[in-house]
């Protein structure tokens, strides 16, 4: 039996695998379907080729542009705790060219692509309870997906079968080139970092784009960054804070900056948040073109972040989860150029830190 073949009828058990836990769970994700079946989330779509999916081509400088062909769109970016869906147009798409970075720059969907991870990419048409759901699904090398586009009931629909067309790619093979992560580097020790050096490069900063240059060149992970720079620069809070800041955010009409991600894509939403609700234990904003899932027992910890710039200094709160991997981030609207908002700052301002 032929590799091809022999993944084909794999994939065709996994599909069949995957139909019946449907049968038992109908409401169950996607996600957590792979979860269930010890598979990832991409093997579990490309099982579907030939049944609902379509593999594309990773031409992603192609691709992405056309994106735009669709119309209004939502898009959609999580990591393990949190769920971030903006609608809109995908416009202003740059692709650098290595083509291991990407930008989507529009008023509403903003977005920053780190190509070089991205490995799959499928184009799925499913029957829903509510109708036909249409989508394409980025996938990186631990078939993690990284970023999703669904077609709205005002997209273009006429555009979907002539870019599915267009970027099909000629071997439907479900044989996904799937690699284990690679392990991190383990943190330094605090004793090793120089900390008057590392809190001398934080307090020159000015760019919030320089930050992660800083942490690189001084050895450290970002928490362990946070507790080593001092009040003056980071401050714990408690997690419980997060949620109050945007309900606040929202009574006060303060526009936010909501930056979710991964390691390959981060997406963000500039605007009001107004609809906010509890449901158990996740945290929402439900309005009509900003969607905000927040699993709030992944947040362990909290910190109140403020780093100087050319428009002076810039606070935002940063929520991380127990294996220290950002989970949200917050700021005040704002465009490069202009300095913070006041009412953002003093809104940023108002929890009391932790002690000890």
């Amino acid at each position: 039996m032929t590799a091809q073949i022999q993944a084909a009828s794999t994939s065709n058990d996994l599909y069949q695998a995957w139909q019946r836990l449907r049968g038992e769970q109908p409401r169950l994700r996607t996600r957590d379907a792979a979860e269930h079946l010890a598979v990832s989330e991409a093997e579990l779509i490309a099982s579907r080729l030939g049944v609902d999916a379509v593999r594309l081509r990773t031409d992603w400088a192609e691709l992405l542009p056309a994106l735009g062909e669709l119309g209004y769109v939502m898009a959609l970016t999580r990591n393990e705790h949190c769920v971030h869906e903006r609608k809109g147009y995908y416009r202003e798409v740059t692709v650098m060219a290595s083509g291991q970075m990407g930008l989507v720059v529009s008023a509403d969907i903003d977005l920053r692509l780190f190509l070089g991870g991205w490995a799959s990419v499928f184009a799925i048409e499913e029957q829903t309870g509510k109708g036909t759901q249409r989508s394409i699904q980025m996938f990186d090398r631990q078939g993690v997906a990284v970023h999703k586009v669904f077609l709205t009931e005002t997209s273009e629909l006429s555009a979907w079968n002539p870019l599915l067309e267009r970027f099909q790619a000629a071997e439907q093979s479900p044989v996904l080139d799937l690699q284990p992560l690679p392990d991190a580097a383990p943190a330094q020790a605090d004793a090793v970092i120089d900390v008057n050096a590392l809190r001398v490069g934080w307090s020159t900063l000015k760019d919030t784009h320089h930050f992660f240059a800083l942490l690189k060149k001084h050895g450290t992970t970002r928490t362990q960054a946070l507790r080593l720079a001092g009040r003056e620069w980071a401050e714990p809070l408690d997690v419980r804070e997060l949620p109050k800041l945007l309900e606040e955010a929202g009574v006060r009409e303060v526009p936010v900056m909501v930056f979710v991600g991964n390691r390959h894509c981060i997406q963000i939403h500039s605007g009001p948040v107004k609809n906010l609700r509890w449901m158990d234990t996740w945290f929402n904003v439900l309005d009509p073109e900003f969607n905000l899932h927040l699993k709030t027992p992944g947040v362990t910890e909290l910190w109140r972040v403020r780093k100087p710039s050319s428009d002076g200094v810039i606070t935002s709160w940063e929520a991380f989860d127990a294996q220290g991997e950002l989970v949200v981030q917050l700021f005040g609207a704002r465009k490069p150029g202009i300095p913070e908002r006041e009412d953002w700052r003093a809104l940023a301002e108002a929890a009391a830190p932790l002690h000890g």
